[in-house]
């Protein structure tokens, strides 16, 4: 037998048909190696399946992005780029499948994909123009031109040796093709993570020099009997690893905290301030305890925390560039927040400078803010939820009117004010646990940000509301911890709890969605005494 013949009668085994979802496959990964290596030419974020992801944050409608955060929690993100990819290898195994028979218009649709993705690059808030398009047209022109390559391999060729079987393709030369693109679109994404990774190394040698200095006005120890030492019980004071992150950078920005500067301007702004991060540090400092929530909270939810912070008062930053709150006259209703990533954040100037302790954070818990939680800096304004108070990464600060912009959430169907809710969390015990009858400690936390919390009650099934103990309270603008002793008798039971803050207002029982300014009712689990 010949050679060639050898070779024929081994094609039978290598099926063109997976031979051409090969090559999509291997297509598609070249075109996102050289989108990766060239972003890091560019920058990080412009990379194509971060605009596209991005995009599709900003396109997804508020109740999915709703359902997102409440099944996937902080993982949203990584469930998010995951199904980018999937759709983009489907996308790509396809388009190998039809070069079978229309090579040329297989290459067109990589392109035209690549074209979305340089769409998607310019459109995006904090886009940097067409600089940000281009790791998404190289990476297609790449892909485009392998899939050509490897398409024209799988080409039939000539009659078989023997002429009973049909034509036959080069298997060699695609074997041989394939792995070499695989072999050098692996070396090219791996070198583009690399050096998209060392991209930041000014940024978190900026945030290793920082030595925050002491603050003027410290916060007070907590009170001993602020923190409950009862197993399962939330920390007092959530480290900062724990702390929940909820927003839609799908790239942690790393700013450089050297080259960071912050604007304040627009309606009655006086006198427009422009400081660096070195202007802050030199400024008095204030430290404070203050517990943040996030709107996309549900009734007994994880995403609320408590942390030690320090940074400079908003309202005197405010009050220097010769802003007055409504109140006063003055006739901007609105600070936009602007984040380094495009967010925007819309608060009350009213409730920025009527006297609580709203902060341009520069530490968090001890140390320099991480970057995931908005380094160099980050607004912290107590009693509003995140989505208009909490901008991470900010740069940007403009006065303006409610009735003249609308920030990012707010174009979603979102409340434009969001004072957070008065609620309560049974941490311990979990749901559906199954405690040994006799004394069982109920335990969690309540919260009502700068109205504070004056009393926590606990119902077992629908027995009376019995008063639980409360810890001592650190400030009103802190979460306070409670427990209730319970004689859990044996069998299924339902406990519930629920708040009254210092206004006397008790925490509602009427169930509402987190949209459009947070979620309420009363959290409750079911266990089984054993």
């Amino acid at each position: 037998m010949t050679d060639d013949e050898k070779e024929f009668r081994n094609t039978r085994g290598w099926t063109r048909p997976a031979s051409a979802a090969l090559s999509g496959a291997l297509a598609g990964f070249a075109a996102l190696a050289t989108a990766e290596l060239v972003s890091a030419a560019v920058r990080p974020q412009s990379g194509p399946v971060v605009v596209v992801g991005g995009a599709a944050i900003d396109m997804t409608p508020a109740a999915v992005k709703d359902w997102a955060i409440r099944n996937f929690g902080t993982d949203d993100k990584l469930v998010l780029q995951l199904g980018v990819l999937f759709v983009l290898a489907v996308f790509a195994i396809a388009l190998g499948m039809a070069a079978l028979r229309f090579r040329r218009t297989a290459a067109v649709g990589v392109l035209l994909f690549g074209a979305v993705g340089a769409a998607a690059a310019i459109s995006r808030p904090d886009s940097n123009g067409l600089s940000d398009a281009l790791p998404s047209i190289a990476g297609a022109i790449v892909g485009a031109v392998l899939l050509l390559f490897l398409a024209g391999r799988l080409a039939l060729r000539g009659p078989a040796p023997d002429a009973t079987a049909g034509q036959g393709w080069d298997r060699r030369g695609f074997v041989v093709a394939a792995a070499a693109a695989a072999a050098a679109s692996t070396g090219a994404g791996v070198l583009g993570r690399a050096l998209n990774g060392s991209s930041g190394r000014d940024a978190v040698a900026s945030r290793d020099e920082v030595v925050l200095p002491a603050p003027v006005s410290a916060a007070p120890a907590v009170p001993r009997r602020a923190r409950l030492r009862i197993p399962g019980i939330s920390s007092f004071t959530t480290p900062n690893d724990d702390f929940y992150r909820v927003d839609t950078a799908l790239v942690v920005p790393k700013v450089n905290a050297r080259t960071w500067r912050l604007s304040i301007h627009g309606k009655g702004v006086r006198r427009p301030l422009s400081l660096s991060y070195d202007d802050l540090l030199r400024r008095e400092l204030i430290e404070r305890d203050i517990t943040l929530t996030c709107v996309s909270n549900e009734v007994g939810g994880p995403y609320v925390g408590n942390a030690r912070w320090i940074g400079v008062r908003l309202s005197e930053l405010l009050s220097e560039c010769g802003v007055l709150p409504p109140s006063r006259g003055g006739p901007a209703d609105q600070l936009v927040a602007r984040s380094v990533d495009g967010m925007t954040i819309g608060s009350p100037v009213e409730d920025v400078m009527d006297g609580r302790d709203a902060l341009l954070a520069l530490g968090m818990n001890g140390e320099p803010l991480p970057f995931a939680h908005g380094f160099p800096v980050r607004m912290v304004v107590p009693g509003l939820y995140g989505y208009v108070s909490a901008c991470k990464w900010i740069e940007d600060i403009e006065l303006t009117t409610f009735d003249d912009y609308d920030p990012y959430w707010v174009k979603r169907d979102w409340a434009r004010r969001a004072p957070i809710k008065t609620q309560s969390r049974i941490d311990t015990p979990k749901p559906f646990a199954r405690p040994q009858a006799g004394p069982v400690m109920v335990a969690g936390v309540a919260w009502a940000q700068h109205r504070g919390i004056d009393k926590v009650e606990v119902r077992v099934d629908d027995g009376p509301w019995q008063e639980a103990r409360l810890a001592a309270e650190d400030t009103r603008d802190t979460w306070r911890q409670w427990s209730l002793a319970w004689q859990a008798p044996k069998g299924g039971h339902t406990l519930t709890v629920r708040a009254t803050d210092r206004t006397g207002r008790v925490q509602t029982e009427k169930r509402a969605r987190t949209i459009p300014d947070g979620a309420s009712g009363w959290h409750s689990v079911v266990v089984t005494v054993d």
